[in-house]
């Protein structure tokens, strides 16, 4: 099961992920007010067993802190973004006041699984919106949280510090490689599938795509 919670001032989505049998979970991108996510977690009778960043920007990360206390999940993140998250994601290129994120203990390198219950959640790294930018693919859900670098009708900015415009269109090409069904949960926006952008979204158009 997934649940999306638009949340925090730039209203990032925040997703909830869990196994509905064994009531494991995990959330994904905690950028802003925790209430509406806790009283899910509450209601639900949920286990939240990580606390995983799609990438180190303020807007996914600035709850990290009070969700590991409510929770005591692990925090895990690409370590190319350690440091970002560490010096609290740009929070000063919008002059925001931040409570730091507790340092991860789980590094999520492309390629590695988290299991929740029966849930798999495989990493993809897709540097570009930031050098860790990772995608968290689910085969028993047939979704993609895609974090910053893929959304509806568009992707990631490449213009903050770190980001590469080439290294964001090899890692869209690389989740062009999915099942056309899959179902993506952006970091902001609606949701949609990976089919409709390929036929609709001006940046996946032009890319080739696998046969």
């Amino acid at each position: 099961m997934i649940i999306g919670l638009p949340i925090g001032i730039f209203e990032s989505n925040c997703f909830l992920v869990y196994d509905e049998t064994t009531g494991d979970g995990v959330v994904v991108d905690p950028g802003g007010d925790t209430a509406p996510l806790l009283q899910e977690i509450q209601q639900r009778q949920l286990k939240v067993r990580y606390i995983l960043n799609t990438h180190g920007h303020i807007d996914h990360i600035a709850a990290n802190a009070y969700l590991v206390a409510a929770t005591g999940a692990v925090i895990g993140i690409h370590p190319a973004d350690q440091e970002l998250l560490a010096t609290g994601g740009g929070a000063e290129w919008f002059d925001l006041a931040y409570v730091p994120s507790p340092p991860p203990t789980l590094e999520l390198t492309d390629g590695q699984v988290v299991e929740v219950g029966r849930l798999h959640l495989q990493v993809i790294h897709t540097p570009g919106h930031t050098p860790g930018s990772i995608c968290f693919y689910i085969p028993e859900e047939e979704a993609l949280l895609t974090g910053d670098t893929l959304f509806a009708s568009s992707v990631g900015r490449t213009d903050f510090p770190g980001g590469s415009s080439h290294a964001l269109t090899e890692s869209l090409k690389r989740l062009l490689a999915l099942p056309p069904q899959t179902i993506i949960y952006p970091g902001h926006g609606s949701a949609t599938t990976l089919d409709r952008e390929r036929r609709h979204n001006p940046w996946l158009r032009r890319l080739p795509h696998p046969s």
